[in-house]
C-alpha cells in the first residue's frame, strides 16, 4: 500500500502548527486555531512546547482592531540546523541550513568516483567534522545529517541500491558505516525527494498547493507534496520521472525498460547524441569522456543559450522531451506549482522552463481551470544538499512530516 508522510493526531499536530507559522507566519494563535480546526487549548499548548524547546519565538503583535492586539508567532531560524551531504560521482557537496533553509555554510569537494565506499564514507565523516568546525556550529545545535543520492534506495536502512553512476554502492550499508563514524543523527534519502522538499520548505509553499519538483542531475527524477506532505510510494523510490517510457519500443534502460525519459534527455544522453554530430560542435571542445560529464553538459548547455545552432538543438530536444513527461506528471497529480531544480538545470534551466511553461499551457488536462506556476531553482546545483539539510529539519521539528531520525 502506497504511502506518504501523514499529519494525523498526536505529533501530527505539532507539524500542522509547524508548517502554518512557517508558510503563513508571523501569524497569531487565534489564527492558528481559525486554520487548523483544533481547540484553542491544544493550539495553546502545542505552541507553548515549541516555544520552550526554542523553536518558535513570538514576533511582535498585530494591528489592533478594536480588542487586545494578537501577538504574531513565527519560526525562529537559527534554533537548529541540519547538514545535508550530496553524493554524486563528480563532486560532493556539503551544506549548512538554518530551520527556514537560510544557507550558512557550503563546501564542494571530489565526488567518489571509482574509489571504494568505505573509502569514501571515511572522508565524508572527515569533512563532516572539518565542515562542523569551519561553519562554527555547536553540537547541540545540530538536529542530523541526510545524505542524499540518486535512487534506487531503500531510505529505512539507508541503502544505496545501485544508482547507475555510483555502480559500487549497489546494497552498500551508507547509513549505518556513517553513523558509526559521526555523532549526529544520520538519513540516507534520494536526492529529487529532497529537493523537493527544500524547495517546499525555503519558498514557503502554502500547505494547500499540489507541488512538485523535477531534479535532473545525471539522471530526471521527481519530488511530490502533496498536502505538506512529502509523496514516498511504498518504499521511498516515488517520483522517478526519468523512467516514464516515452517510447514503448525504444532504447533498452538499465532499469529493465524500454524508451524511458532518461535515455533521450538527460545529460548523458545528450551528450552521446551530441558526439555523434561532434563535428559541427568542435569549437566547444567538449571532452566526451564519463568523467567529465556534467562539465560537458554545462559547456554545451552555455554554447545553447548563447544561440549555438547545434547545441541548441540538442538541448531543445532534451526539454521537449521532459516537457511532454511533465504534462503527465501534472495531469497525474493536477499539479498547482512545479520547480525545475538540479545541476543540469543551472546553465540551461531558463530553457526548460520556457518549454515546460509552454507546453503546459498548451496540454496540461485542467488548464482551463487552473494554471500551473513553473520556476526555476534560485540555486539549482545545490538543491538536493538545501533539500537533505531540510529533510533533517523537518524530521525534528515537526514530528511525523519528516523522516524519523535515530
Amino acid at each position: 500500500m502506497a504511502r506518504r508522510e501523514s499529519i494525523q493526531s498526536g505529533p501530527g499536530s505539532q507539524a500542522l502548527i509547524v508548517d502554518l507559522i512557517r508558510s503563513a507566519g508571523p501569524i497569531s494563535r487565534t489564527e492558528l486555531t481559525q486554520a487548523t480546526g483544533l481547540t484553542q487549548p491544544s493550539v495553546s499548548n502545542i505552541v507553548r512546547r515549541l516555544i520552550e524547546a526554542g523553536l518558535v519565538r513570538e514576533s511582535g503583535r498585530a494591528a489592533s482592531q478594536g480588542g487586545k492586539p494578537r501577538t504574531l508567532l513565527e519560526i525562529n531560524a537559527s534554533a537548529k540546523y541540519g547538514i545535508g551531504i550530496q553524493l554524486g560521482f563528480e563532486s560532493i557537496t556539503l551544506v549548512a541550513t538554518d530551520v527556514r533553509g537560510g544557507v550558512v555554510g557550503r563546501q564542494l569537494v571530489n565526488g567518489a568516483g571509482s574509489a571504494p565506499p568505505d573509502e569514501v564514507t571515511a572522508r565524508i565523516a572527515a569533512l563532516y567534522r572539518d565542515f562542523v568546525d569551519a561553519v562554527d556550529l555547536l553540537p547541540a545545535s545540530i538536529a542530523g545529517v541526510a545524505v542524499v543520492a540518486p535512487g534506487p534506495i531503500a531510505q529505512v536502512g539507508g541503502v544505496l541500491l545501485g544508482p547507475p553512476t555510483l555502480s559500487r554502492w549497489d546494497e552498500f550499508p551508507l547509513k549505518q558505516a556513517l553513523q558509526s563514524a559521526i555523532d549526529a543523527p544520520v538519513i540516507v534519502d534520494n536526492d529529487a525527494a529532497a529537493a523537493a522538499v527544500g524547495e517546499f520548505w525555503s519558498r514557503q509553499v502554502s500547505r494547500t498547493e499540489s507541488f512538485a519538483c523535477i531534479y535532473m542531475g545525471t539522471g530526471i527524477g521527481a519530488g511530490m507534496v502533496l498536502d505538506s506532505a512529502l509523496y514516498r510510494g511504498s518504499s521511498s523510490n516515488a517520483g522517478e520521472l526519468g523512467h516514464i517510457s516515452i517510447d514503448a519500443d525504444g532504447v533498452p534502460c538499465h532499469c529493465g525498460n524500454r524508451g524511458c525519459l532518461e535515455r533521450y534527455a538527460a545529460p548523458e544522453a545528450v551528450m552521446l547524441a551530441a558526439h555523434e554530430v561532434r563535428g559541427a560542435l568542435s569549437d566547444l571542445r567538449l571532452g566526451f569522456d564519463p568523467e567529465t560529464l556534467s562539465r560537458d553538459f554545462d559547456q554545451l548547455a552555455r554554447a545553447a543559450i548563447s544561440g549555438h545552432a547545434t547545441a541548441l538543438g540538442l538541448l531543445q530536444r532534451s526539454a521537449d522531451h521532459i516537457a511532454s513527461a511533465t504534462v503527465t506528471l501534472s495531469n497525474l497529480l493536477d499539479l498547482d506549482r512545479l520547480v525545475l531544480a538540479g545541476p543540469g538545470m543551472a546553465v540551461a534551466g531558463s530553457l526548460y522552463t520556457r518549454t515546460i511553461r509552454s507546453r503546459l499551457e498548451q496540454s496540461f488536462f485542467a488548464r482551463r481551470a487552473h494554471p500551473i506556476l513553473v520556476e526555476l531553482s534560485a540555486n539549482p546545483r545545490d538543491t538536493a544538499a538545501i533539500g537533505a539539510a531540510s529533510l533533517v529539519l523537518q524530521g525534528t521539528i515537526a514530528p511525523g512530516h519528516g523522516p524519523s531520525l535515530g
